[in-house]
């Protein structure tokens, strides 16, 4: 249910990106190109496994947004990072 809302609302804010820039900058017949990657962290390796990945793209990054999961240990309730959604737009 919250990756639905989230994804919905990462998909919402790009199109309107895209609305505005095209009004603003581009032909009609011009439209904008985007990717959105998924990339599975861990606590340990996050920064680095990040760094490699933003390195290798080929485009500008928009938007990082992560997906965030509840979990239940001792010391209470906590939230971590399952993924990252990473918006490309191609040039």
């Amino acid at each position: 249910m919250i990756l639905a809302l989230l994804m919905d609302r990462l998909f919402n804010l790009v199109d309107r990106e895209c609305f505005l820039y095209n009004e603003n900058n581009r032909k009609k017949d011009d439209p904008m190109k985007y990717r959105v990657h998924r990339l599975e962290i861990k606590q340990e390796d996050a920064q680095e496994k990040l760094e490699q990945f933003l390195n290798r793209l080929e485009g500008e990054v928009l938007s990082i947004v992560p997906y965030v999961s509840p979990t239940f240990q001792g010391m209470g309730a906590t939230s971590k990072v399952v993924f990252l959604l990473i918006v490309e737009k191609i040039v």
